[in-house]
């Protein structure tokens, strides 16, 4: 079972992070990097910030429909803005769903509030299969 999530992501429960709050298209994420998240210049490694960001627009996306079992990574885009070295603050916000696919934008910041990155994305909600165990 999932420890703070809706669905079990083995990725986020590896990754260390934490579900704030989630609701009516709205995600707020925690995070606290571990040396082996760091990259050579002892910042966390943009791998990491961009899943980070993937993560916060995807589960926003989510709470758009409590029916879904998941999110699919249509399209991703992050710019990175300044480093972050120890802990990651992130939100994601749903912000045009269609008949299909949801848009959504979001950022992430140190605790003192400086911005790190922006990112931007669009997600395919994933249903149960009818006859299929979940």
């Amino acid at each position: 079972m999932p420890a703070n999530f809706d669905i079990y992501i083995p990725f986020v429960e590896h990754l260390g992070i934490r579900l704030l709050d989630k609701a009516d298209g709205i995600m707020r994420l925690r995070f606290s990097a571990r040396p082996e998240h760091l990259n050579s210049w002892n910042g966390i490694h943009g791998g990491v910030l961009i899943s980070l960001l993937d993560v916060a627009l995807s589960s926003a996306a989510r709470s758009l429909d409590s029916a879904c079992v998941g999110a699919t990574t249509v399209e991703l885009k992050a710019n990175f803005l300044s480093a972050a070295t120890d802990e990651v603050l992130g939100e994601g916000r749903a912000q045009r769903a269609g008949r299909s696919l949801i848009f959504a934008e979001g950022e992430l910041r140190r605790p003192d509030g400086v911005l790190v990155a922006k990112g931007t994305g669009t997600f395919k909600l994933v249903y149960a299969s009818k006859g299929r165990e979940e």
